[in-house]
This record gives C-alpha cells, sequence and structure tokens, in this order.
C-alpha cells in the first residue's frame, strides 16, 4: 500500500485526504494540535506544525512515505519542497517552494527574469514605510513575504495610514520586513494550472467574486472566464515566464493577475492549488476529480487532464459580517444535480468569526450550469435559500 502524506488537516486539505483514502493509500497528516476535520480520515496524525521543516522530514523519513502533497496553502509548500528534495520524491523543489512561498524573494525572481509585475520596495520601519508610499505611484499595497489567505495585506490611500498599515503587517508576518508594492488599478483575476516534469498540463483563467476589508479578500470563483484572444495569449506568456522565474514543476499553480488595459499584470504564484473551491471548479469544468490528479502526481504517476473543458460553474465562501455564535444554518435548497455542493464547516455552538480573510469563511456553495449565466443565477438562488443566524459570543451585546 502507497504511503502518502498531507500537510495540513482543515477544510481546505480534508477533500484531498478523503480523496487518497478512497485511492487506498495510507494518509499520513501533519498538523499543528487543533480541531481540524482531516484528523479522523488519516491512519496516523502528527502534531507538528507544518513549517517545521526538520521535524516533517524527520515524519516522512520514519514513515517511509511514497509522496507529499498539500492544497490550498502557501504556509506547507516549503516542506513538500524540502522532503521532495531529501527523499527523491515527485513534487516542487525546495528552491521553487522558497520562492513561491515569500513574496520578497518571488518578486525578484520575477524581475529577473523579465516578469510583468507591479513596483515594489522592501521596508522594515514606519520610516521606510513612510518613504516607500511617497516613492511609488498612489495607492500601494503593504504585504506581508510569508502569509496567505490574504493576510497581511493592506491597501494603503493616503500617508496617514501607513502606520496602520505597518502594524498590521507585522502582527502577520514572522519576518522582520514587508513589502510595499504599487496598487494597479484594473481587473483581478486568477488562474489554476498545473505543471509536470516541464510541461504545463491546463490553464484555466477564473473570474473572481470579492470581498473587500484592509483588503480585497476572494469569496469565490467563477468559469468560464472570458478574455480575447490576445490576453489569452498573453497570461499564457507570463505563466510560463514565471514558472521559469520560480523553478515550478511537478505541482499544481494558483495564479492571480490584474488586467491592466491589455497587459496582465502577475500579482502572485503559488506551487500549489488554490483555496475558495476552485479545486472543485477544476473538477467540474474539467469533469475529473482534481484532487485525485494531485495526489497520484505526488506518487509520480502522470496526470491525464481534459484539456478542452466546458462546464460553466461558479462558486462562493458563506460568510458572517459579525462576530458569533452559530446558532441555526439550514439548506432549505431543494436536492438537484446542478447544486454540486452545500457545506457548511461548522455546527450550532460553534464560534464564528466576522469575515475578514479567506479562513473566517462557515460554508462553501458549487454549482454548475449549461451557460455561465445559468450557474450564476442558481448561486444567487441557493444562497437566498441557506439560513444561518448567530448569537453574541458570551459575555457580548
Amino acid at each position: 500500500m502507497s504511503r502518502l502524506m498531507v500537510l495540513g488537516a482543515g477544510i481546505s486539505q480534508l477533500p484531498l485526504i478523503q480523496t487518497a483514502k478512497d485511492l487506498g493509500l495510507e494518509v499520513i497528516v501533519i498538523s499543528r494540535p487543533g480541531k481540524y476535520p482531516g484528523f479522523r480520515f488519516a491512519d496516523r496524525v502528527y502534531d507538528v506544525d507544518t513549517t517545521d521543516l526538520e521535524g516533517v522530514l524527520a515524519i516522512a523519513r520514519k514513515e517511509a512515505i511514497d509522496g507529499i502533497c498539500t492544497t490550498g496553502t502557501d504556509v506547507a509548500v516549503r516542506a513538500v519542497g524540502v522532503v521532495s528534495d531529501a527523499m527523491g520524491l515527485r513534487g516542487i523543489s525546495e528552491a521553487a517552494a522558497r520562492l513561491s512561498s515569500n513574496k520578497w524573494e518571488m518578486k525578484q525572481a520575477f524581475s529577473k527574469h523579465g516578469v510583468r509585475t507591479a513596483s515594489y520596495v522592501r521596508v522594515s520601519s514606519k520610516e521606510e514605510a513612510r518613504a516607500a508610499f511617497l516613492s511609488l505611484n498612489q495607492p500601494v499595497v503593504f504585504k506581508a513575504t510569508d502569509s496567505g489567505g490574504s493576510k497581511g495585506i493592506v491597501k494603503v490611500d493616503r500617508l496617514e495610514q501607513t502606520d496602520y498599515a505597518f502594524e498590521q503587517v507585522m502582527q502577520a508576518t514572522r519576518q522582520s520586513f514587508f513589502i510595499v508594492e504599487q496598487f494597479l488599478e484594473g481587473i483581478e483575476f486568477g488562474a489554476q494550472a498545473f505543471v509536470y516534469e516541464g510541461n504545463i498540463q491546463f490553464v484555466m483563467p477564473h473570474g473572481d467574486f470579492m470581498f473587500y476589508g484592509d483588503a480585497g479578500v476572494p469569496i469565490g470563483h467563477y468559469v468560464p472566464y472570458v478574455l480575447g484572444d490576445e490576453v489569452l495569449q498573453d497570461i499564457h506568456h507570463q505563466l510560463e515566464a514565471s514558472i521559469t522565474a520560480l523553478g515550478l514543476d511537478n505541482c499544481a499553480i494558483n495564479a492571480d493577475f490584474m488586467l491592466v488595459g491589455k497587459d496582465v499584470y502577475v500579482l502572485e504564484i503559488g506551487g500549489r492549488a488554490g483555496a475558495t473551491c476552485l479545486p472543485e471548479l477544476v473538477s467540474t469544468y474539467y469533469g475529473c476529480n482534481y484532487y485525485e490528479h494531485i495526489v497520484l502526481a505526488a506518487l509520480g504517476r502522470a496526470p491525464q487532464f481534459n484539456r478542452l473543458g466546458g462546464t460553466p460553474c461558479a462558486c462562493e465562501l458563506l460568510i458572517h459580517d459579525s462576530n458569533g455564535t452559530l446558532a441555526k444554518q439550514e439548506n432549505e435548497n431543494v436536492e438537484q444535480e446542478d447544486i454540486i455542493q452545500v457545506n457548511f464547516d461548522y455546527g450550532p455552538g460553534d464560534p464564528v468569526r466576522q469575515f475578514k480573510v479567506g479562513t473566517d469563511r462557515i460554508g462553501q456553495i458549487v454549482v454548475k450550469g449549461n451557460t455561465l449565466e445559468e450557474a450564476l443565477k442558481l448561486l444567487q438562488s441557493v444562497k437566498r435559500n441557506i439560513v444561518v443566524e448567530t448569537a453574541p459570543l458570551s459575555g457580548e451585546d
């Protein structure tokens, strides 16, 4: 029986773990302690933080694993690379994992290889942050270099906001510095892709539904995302250049782009599949189980993707506008083929958070349709038929 290590046990990794079990694999899960849903499906669980590179490698060697993977988070990608290199496994390299999970090193690699990206400055103090704001075209974005899920990202419009932004970002990073980059005015969108043995297996651009707080946070996506041939060619060119710059191979890719006029700018590239229901959209659009492809690729089995695609689909997170305790949640939708998922992350009595970043979600919806218009219309209908009620946290009015 092949043995797979999955890094993380949260809601993003749960389908990956379940798929591995369905394939008859022995699954070892690495995660820091917590009430994570993936634990109950694992054959063995190790309470180790996925950023503990030596600890993860020691366990991988002890368990003599045949493959390692993660999804939905940049935090664990570095450990995937370290283990893949040390044990000769088919996966992202440690060097590529480092570059794709550190925004400072990523931007430097982009600049070196001619990837079109926003102007940026490295800062480590409030004084440098103010100077960076003044040196770039405003507005700007303050970004932690080592965080994911839109954490540690703050848009800054005015000089007097820089101290607040500095404090917010420094709370979200383990580093002593972060980057300030020009805020690009345009249309933000993303793409999922997969590279295996140097070949891009597919590229799926997707539209994004955004939530705006300190910065824009995606809360949903849809495909197909209609773009002109010239823009599509630029997407492929920028993605290929980014893959070369970061040395990505044998991994899923989560790409964030900004379309400014007819030019595609690269915001970030991650060496893993996206979160926010994106693997479910890949599965639906291409008529496959994307999690299965991720698992099999980690075991050294070449993925076979249907690159034609064609099933319009959409997804959105269930979120709440305040902190509280979940009092009631009901799905009043009538079951039908085009409603692929209505999942709740929590049950009555569980605490829920006001939505600020992707991990504050309370569930997700995935739908499809004969046309994108049908899928989007169904998504809105499903949302209207979901009831979520919360009560104030103990001690709050």
